[in-house]
């Protein structure tokens, strides 16, 4: 198949194709005599098991590992588990964030009159200068 072909099976854009074979995670693509990429099936495979790590939100070092490993059959899966619970980590660490960020949003939104006058706890709270 050449790079369009998989890009549409796999729903990947032709330049992250190219990307995630840069990066090592599906192998360097075989060549035509006219020089044009061909991809196999299995490539087709890869690149759904890493649209589908990206839509969870996982870095491009550990989609490299988890595909590492899935093609690994000899891999234990505390490996795998290890990654997923380090990324349940993170992505609760950015809850966490975000949640801290609205609590104080809408604080600062519920406490502003939203009048005529100059007065603005939001932009005091900008403002502000943290040492």
């Amino acid at each position: 198949m050449n790079i369009g072909e998989v890009s549409k099976l796999a729903d990947v854009n032709s330049k992250m194709v190219r990307r995630y074979e840069s990066l090592g995670i599906i192998p360097k693509a075989g060549r035509t005599d006219a020089g044009y990429r061909q991809y196999s099936q299995n490539d087709v495979h890869v690149l759904r098991f890493v649209k589908r790590s990206r839509e969870l939100g996982f870095s491009m070092k550990d989609i490299k590992q988890l595909v590492s490993l899935w093609k690994n059959k000899s891999r234990s899966s505390v490996q795998v588990k290890s990654i997923a619970t380090k990324h349940i980590d993170e992505l609760q660490k950015k809850v966490n964030e975000i949640q801290a960020m609205l609590n104080t949003l809408n604080h600062l939104v519920k406490n502003c009159h939203g009048d005529q006058r100059p007065d603005c706890p939001i932009l005091d709270e900008l403002n502000c200068h943290h040492e």
